[in-house]
């Protein structure tokens, strides 16, 4: 209940500080790779599924992920869900009105454009400036602003080195200091 409460309370810091770039979600979805295939599901409802390998890039806006693997569903509404998987999958994204960006790392990466929302998987890495989670799970909400961290005991998941949520959170100002 502790730990909980240190994520609640670490999820509002960074929600009021995390606002990503409003834009970006009006914007297309670019993707690179060394191959990709597309196939329809079911062409009564219009979904598809593509797949692209090597090296793939995806930019949505000022949002980029990188990773070796990427499978895109599109819905018949023609929201988009991506999961980015590799050794170490990335992303980043500016945030609105600020030359700041939002950074992450993780073995897996899902993005929902429906929900404008992306989760890291396995050793997740999350960082704003010098301020920084760590943990086996991160949501980033990038509508509401908010964060949050689970730890691989919180998930039931097999321990590791992201079996607890660690933050690093930097002091704002330092001029208020006496020496």
């Amino acid at each position: 209940m502790k730990v909980l409460l240190i994520i609640c309370v670490a999820g509002c810091f960074f929600a009021a500080s995390a606002m990503a770039e409003r834009a970006d979600r009006d914007q297309p979805v670019h993707l690179e790779a060394d191959r990709a295939t597309v196939e329809d599901i079911n062409r009564d409802d219009a979904s598809r599924v593509s797949v692209f390998t090597g090296n793939v890039l995806l930019t949505q806006g000022t949002l980029r992920i990188s990773a070796e693997k990427v499978i895109m569903k599109e819905d018949i509404d023609g929201f988009r869900y991506a999961t980015a998987m590799g050794d170490l999958v990335s992303f980043r994204q500016k945030r609105s009105g600020l030359d700041e960006y939002v950074e992450g790392w993780s073995k897996r990466v899902e993005y929902d454009t429906k929900t404008d929302k992306i989760e890291l998987f396995r050793q997740a890495r999350l960082k704003r400036g010098s301020d920084e989670v760590n943990g086996d799970y991160i949501s980033y909400d990038m509508s509401n602003e908010f964060f949050q961290v689970i730890g691989s005991n919180e998930r039931g998941v097999e321990a590791g080195p992201d079996s607890r949520v660690r933050i690093v959170i930097q002091p704002r100002n330092n001029s208020n200091q006496s020496d």
